[in-house]
């Protein structure tokens, strides 16, 4: 009996590069969850583009059409209703969501931040993890909360921060964690794996390194499927 796979909605404002690795992933047979619908606030982001070369129902709501933020999110809310979607999954929106719509999809909404979480919420966080010192730096997907990045952490990515380092190439380094990342945790959120469970994220069935990628100064050698790993 084949499981069926869990509907996820991608919210977007520009290239939408973590939406095209999750629409990777999403690719392979075994991947738990497919992608049903991308939505933008940016009827120009180019990551609507993409989605549709891919065969993606796309969606854009510019916040200029609506009254009020939460006017705004209605109309989003509305279209994640009519694709069905199991999960909400943030990839560079640039929009601060209204409390109501974030508790509406507690549990079931997610977000990459590039930092180490609760470190360095918020905008420029490379600088700034520069700028503070840091020896590493990284990504978390953490559920989404009416907090802004303050929501229960999933999986976090760590990488090096190395002398020669400026904002540019720290985020370029960790960009390409965060494309690893992204999919392994919706991976364990869509089979049950990863759950938000008073205020807290809960996994189990993981493996310990599961919710952790450590890629030293070689991110591309990470082997995800081996830290996806279950446990019996």
């Amino acid at each position: 009996m084949t499981t069926q796979k869990k509907r996820v909605a991608v919210l977007i404002s520009g290239r939408g590069s973590n939406m095209l690795a999750l629409l990777e992933a999403a690719g392979d047979p075994n991947y738990p969850a497919e992608i049903v619908g991308v939505i933008s606030d940016n009827p120009d982001a180019k990551g609507l583009a993409i989605a549709s070369a891919h065969g993606i129902s796309t969606a854009a709501f510019p916040r200029r059409d609506y009254p009020s933020k939460e006017a705004h999110d209605a109309a989003i809310d509305a279209e994640l209703e009519r694709l069905e979607a199991d999960i909400v999954c943030l990839a560079g929106y640039m929009r601060l969501l209204t409390p109501g719509f974030a508790r509406k999809w507690a549990g079931k909404m997610v977000n990459i931040h590039p930092s180490l979480l609760p470190l360095f919420k918020g905008l420029d966080t490379h600088n700034r993890a520069i700028e503070s010192g840091m020896r590493v730096h990284g990504c978390s997907v953490h559920f989404v909360t009416p907090e802004l990045d303050d929501g229960p952490v999933i999986a976090q990515a760590v990488v090096p921060i190395l002398p020669t380092d400026n904002a540019d190439s720290l985020a370029a380094r960790v960009l390409t964690v965060e494309h690893k990342l992204y999919p392994l945790a919706v991976r364990l959120l869509a089979l049950g794996k990863a759950r938000m469970e008073n205020d807290k994220a809960v996994l189990t069935g993981v493996a310990a390194e599961g919710a952790l990628m450590s890629p030293g100064s070689a991110p591309d050698d990470v082997d995800i499927e081996s830290l996806a790993r279950m446990t019996p």
